[in-house]
This record gives structure tokens, C-alpha cells and sequence, in this order.
């Protein structure tokens, strides 16, 4: 396995050649940029030209990981090629938050199950519903097939992402990966720092992602008593303060969700993933400390469960983080993005962006689920 990085700035180009000689049907390419596509159509055509037989993925962001920093309106590209694992790519059009779990179902349809080993997915980040896209892929997925990715993200704007399909740029996109190979090892890691505080409220009406009443209350109304003056700066302000959500049922576990959208007519609140009705819906905060601290734990879980690798074989890992922990983090970010880097073997290449929701499973469970406000990390190496 050959692993490189390389960057994209308009103010100076391109920070090394591209490596056009790691092109082939096992090479990924990864490229994480800004929303606007003038922004990135140049140095994607770059890319398209020098890596013709390669597996193209990327999407936009709200900040690209490279290394140890974290940039803003540049293009942040991982190469690697794979000595003995195989790569299929699969993409599909997603009509809107309701289509989003048979779009995973298209997605799965395209891969061919036999000695699929794991799916790497990117999906735009508005207008779907992620844990539903999720569930639609894994669906028809062998069993022990690991899956992890995230959302598009557009900073604090939601106004529009776009994903990399066969070299275009795809505003209602959804890709995905798909590693063939005994060779390959594949680990996650999964974390949140958020801490619940307030009362627990009953979700007495929702719909998919869109939740209307919280203990028969209007739920865009009441949020907006808890965030106070903050609440003039929804949707963006919603990024601060999230809601753990879990069912009401003996040893459920509660998921982080973030808010994706409001519609002040319908007194509503679109959530990145599905809202069940019954559930149990609280109020999240945080601190720095502790997103650093789940950023170092995430990173440690990833390369313990990875096991042992070859002296001097370097891995490829993938980071997706939530803007709100950005938010929160502030000129602080690259804390946590270090706290990963630094947990890598010499000579590894380490990417990732700042989205609307990360894909991966939880630490202790081999199931693949949306998350929001959580750092997740994606291994891959070969033996």
C-alpha cells in the first residue's frame, strides 16, 4: 500500500506534483474542498486528468483535514493505492430526505457482495436523511461488511454541498466505495464529548428527520426558549447545543443528533438522521477539553482495533468530524485533528473534513449508524 497527500490553494497551486504514477483501478483518491464550485472545478479537473483509471471520491466541506492542520477554501487530496485489495465505486441520485433509504438500497445493488470486505460512503449533506441512506445499503449488505463515511458539509451557511460523482460535481449525490480482499484490515473509531443537561422531553410527532412536537409542544418553539438570544441565529446556532436521542426502551443507547434545518410555518426541526416517535430527546453541551479528549480516545479505539501492522507500512485514515465541534473548538480545531495524526504510523497519510454527519460504528458495536457532533475515524491498511 503507497499512501501520499497532496493540496490545492488558488493563492499557489498545487503544494507538490501530482503523483500520476499511483493511478490504477486500486487507487483511491480523496479530495475534500469548499461548497463553491468555483472553487474547486479547476483543481478537480487536475485530478480527473491525472488519475484516469482511479476511484475519484470527494465532497464538500466545512474545513479539510490534511495532516495534522485544518484548512479553509482549499482542496485537500489523499492518494492511495492498493497492492492487493480491490476498489468498486457506486453512485446514485437522491430525490429527497424521503428516497434517502432507497438510494442506499441503489447504492448496494451496484456492489458486488462476493468477498466485499468494506464501503467507504459520501453523501450530499441537505435534502437526506443519512441514518435512512445508511440503513438502505446496509440492507442488502453481507453481514461483518463494514461501513463508514459522512455527510457533505457547507459551513454554517446549509445552503448547498455537492459530492464527486464520476468527475461532476452532484448537489443531491450519494457514493460509495466498495474494498475487496483478504489483505485489507479496516478499524473505526467513534466518539463524542457531549454531555446531556436540561429534562429529558418525549417526541410526541415526527416524521423521518423532521420532528414537530417534543411532549405535545411545538418543537422548533421550544427550542428556541432554551437557546434564548441565540435562537436569531438558527440554523446555525443549533450547531452549540444538539439533542442526544435514544428510545424508550431497558438499554438503548442515545445517538447525538444535530439540527440540519428548520420550517417556521410547519414549527419544525429537520435532524440529520431519524427522530422516532416515543423516543427520548434532551439537550447536549460541551467544552473543548473534552472534544480533544473523545478525538484521542476515537483515534486510540481505531488503531487498537486495527491490531498490529507491518514495520514501516503506513495506513490511510479517514477523519470526519462535526462542524459544530468546529464551532465550539474555534481557533483550537487543530487540537483534535493532531490528537489523530499523531496516533498514526510514520508516514501515514491522514484527511478527513468537517460535516453535516459521520457515518460509522459505534465503539463496542459492529453496526454502522449516522452520528452528529462526533469524531470518527476510518483505518485502512493491508497485511
Amino acid at each position: 500500500m503507497h499512501v501520499t497527500q497532496v493540496q490545492y490553494c488558488a493563492e499557489n497551486g498545487w503544494s507538490a506534483p501530482m503523483p500520476a504514477e499511483l493511478d490504477g483501478p486500486s487507487t483511491l483518491v480523496l479530495a475534500f474542498g469548499p461548497s463553491s464550485a468555483a472553487d474547486v472545478v479547476r483543481p478537480l479537473a487536475d485530478l480527473a486528468v491525472a488519475f484516469p483509471n482511479s476511484v475519484l471520491m470527494g465532497c464538500s466541506s466545512a474545513g479539510e483535514m490534511l495532516g495534522e492542520v485544518v484548512n479553509d477554501g482549499t482542496l485537500s487530496v489523499a492518494v492511495a493505492r492498493f497492492d492487493r485489495t480491490s476498489l468498486a465505486f457506486a453512485s446514485t441520485t437522491v430525490v429527497d430526505a424521503a428516497d434517502s433509504w432507497h438510494a442506499g438500497m441503489r447504492l448496494a445493488e451496484q456492489l458486488d457482495p462476493v468477498g466485499l470486505r468494506a464501503v467507504f460512503l459520501l453523501s450530499c449533506g441537505l435534502n437526506v436523511n443519512g441514518g435512512a441512506v445508511v440503513r438502505g445499503l446496509t440492507n442488502l449488505l453481507p453481514n461483518g461488511v463494514s461501513v463508514s463515511g459522512g455527510l457533505a458539509g457547507d459551513g454554517s451557511r446549509f445552503e448547498e454541498t455537492w459530492v464527486l460523482d464520476h468527475g461532476e460535481l452532484a448537489t443531491r449525490g450519494v457514493t460509495a466505495v466498495g474494498f475487496y480482499g483478504e489483505a485489507l484490515q479496516v478499524s473505526h473509531g467513534c466518539d463524542s464529548g457531549w454531555k446531556d443537561f436540561g429534562p429529558e422531553r418525549l417526541v410526541t410527532r415526527s416524521e423521518g428527520s423532521e420532528l414537530f412536537e417534543l411532549d405535545g409542544q411545538p418543537a422548533l418553539a421550544l427550542y428556541k426558549e432554551y437557546l434564548g438570544e441565540l435562537a436569531s441565529q438558527l440554523p446555525g446556532s443549533a450547531l452549540l447545543f444538539p439533542l442526544s436521542v435514544r428510545l424508550d426502551q431497558p438499554g438503548s443507547r442515545a445517538v447525538v443528533r444535530t439540527i440540519l434545518g428548520l420550517d417556521e410555518q410547519r414549527q419544525s426541526l429537520t435532524f440529520g438522521g431519524d427522530m422516532p416517535l416515543g423516543s427520548v430527546a434532551r439537550l447536549m453541551r460541551t467544552s473543548v477539553d473534552s472534544l480533544v479528549t473523545c478525538a484521542e480516545d476515537a483515534a486510540d479505539v481505531a488503531m487498537a482495533e486495527l491490531g498490529e501492522v507491518r514495520p514501516g507500512s503506513p495506513v490511510l485514515a479517514v477523519s470526519v468530524s462535526c462542524i459544530g465541534r468546529r464551532l465550539v473548538m474555534g481557533e483550537r480545531t487543530d487540537e483534535e485533528v493532531e490528537a489523530v495524526a499523531e496516533r498514526l504510523p510514520f508516514g501515514s497519510a491522514h484527511t478527513g473534513f468537517y460535516s453535516y454527519g459521520e457515518i460509522a460504528p459505534a465503539n463496542g458495536d459492529s453496526r454502522a449508524e449516522l452520528h452528529n457532533q462526533t469524531m470518527t475515524i476510518t483505518v485502512f491498511a493491508e497485511v
